[in-house]
């Protein structure tokens, strides 16, 4: 435990308090969205792409499928769910859609739901090079026609729209490259996926490869956010199940799995300075399993990882990581034992697992932490992430 004071916690009651009106009291906050998400044109890629490369990159099917090497994804999404995922976006997010998602839209989006900051991962993005056995020579362009896009996507407000930066993993020298082009343009972070690369072989993000890329992230500031999509990488459901519902949970496994990758391979040892963050997979997982990380492997295991793991894998995670939240009700728990510096807010706009609910959503967190504490959440811990402060 953090002996996190008493009163920065108020326990969850499963009732909600007579409050002044929402919209009144989101007000009182200013809120940083730690993972918010634009919404790439459909052909960018395609526009973009080099004529020798064109042949050789993932080939559009229809409005959401993409197809390389005989791997098709997203490989869960059937035409019903894809139908019911439009009819979400055209109840929420109707002018956004009409409007092509531009940058404007999205500032707009950012005002009704209270926003006064978004940092931006992509939507097709997550899965366009998210294939096994890549053509790094593609990969490395897609992403960087995607970082290009993007920066002139938030120069439009520049104030308020902060770009995540993608790197490829299929090529860790050009995911250097692309880490320095990036900090040059005012990048504060990069983002990856936390599911193996395969290339050939197979490698997690404590492979060795890796190093120079977590070395210079840390040497320029550069935060991480880990975060699950679609595509074709290995997941753990792979072979044991077929549905969405089943196999969209490897948001949350995954990056219990990421973690510990960071842990057993040194990365968080060697690069204390080297800031991770695990997005859009909830909080209540991080509790169980960093007590099972302490309690179980480390006192009992930890001979095996000595150079590597040099300090309950609890205190890593309070030293350099963070993790964002969505409404659950066990958020004061998590408190107690992490406490309160490493959680963050994230709306996931546009995504149709989230609602954009903004006020509703904080009359709830108010039930569930102090005003001090919420605070941290949707500002102080975000800005502090992103090395805005």
């Amino acid at each position: 435990m953090t002996g996190v004071a008493a009163e920065e916690v108020c326990k969850y009651t499963g009732k909600q308090k007579a409050r002044r009106p929402a919209r009144q009291m989101i007000k009182e906050y200013r809120i940083i969205d730690a993972d918010g998400h634009v919404v790439e044109p459909s052909d960018l890629w395609e526009k973009r792409l080099p004529p020798e490369l064109a042949t050789l990159a993932p080939q559009r099917m229809g409005t959401h499928d993409w197809v390389y090497n005989g791997q098709r994804v997203p490989p869960t999404m059937t035409d019903a769910l894809q139908e019911e995922f439009k009819r979400r976006e055209q109840k929420n997010y109707r002018s956004e859609a009409q409007a092509q998602w531009s940058p404007k839209s999205q500032v707009d989006a950012m005002d009704r739901m209270g926003l006064d900051v978004s940092y931006l991962y992509p939507t097709k993005g997550l899965q366009l090079w998210a294939f096994r056995n890549m053509n790094p020579v593609v990969a490395a362009a897609l992403v960087r026609i995607y970082n290009d896009w993007l920066f002139d996507f938030c120069s439009y407000k520049p104030n308020r729209l902060k770009p995540v930066a993608a790197v490829s993993l299929h090529d860790p020298n050009d995911a250097v490259s692309e880490l320095k082009r990036v900090a040059a343009l005012g990048a504060r972070a990069i983002f990856v996926r936390p599911n193996p690369i395969v290339n050939d072989t197979m490698r997690t993000l404590g492979d060795p490869v890796y190093e120079r890329l977590w070395a210079q992230a840390e040497q320029l500031g550069i935060g991480v956010g880990i975060h699950e999509g679609g595509g074709a990488l290995p997941r753990v459901t792979d072979g044991r199940f077929i549905t969405q519902f089943a196999c969209h949970t490897n948001h949350v496994t995954e990056q219990m799995l990421a973690f510990l990758t960071l842990l057993e391979s040194g990365v968080l040892e060697r690069h204390p300075k080297l800031q991770f963050a695990f997005l859009e997979a909830g909080c209540g997982w991080l509790p169980f399993w960093l007590w099972r990380l302490d309690e179980i492997e480390y006192k009992t295991n930890a001979l095996t990882v000595a150079d590597n793991v040099k300090m309950k894998p609890s205190e890593y995670f309070r030293r350099q990581c963070y993790i964002s939240m969505e409404v659950e009700p066990y958020l004061g728990g998590l408190i107690d034992y992490i406490g309160s510096d490493r959680i963050l807010f994230a709306s996931d706009y546009p995504h149709p697992d989230h609602e954009p609910d903004m006020p509703a959503q904080i009359v709830e967190m108010e039930n569930l932490v102090t005003k001090p504490v919420l605070k941290k959440i949707l500002f102080d811990n975000p800005r502090r992430f992103y090395g805005e402060s």
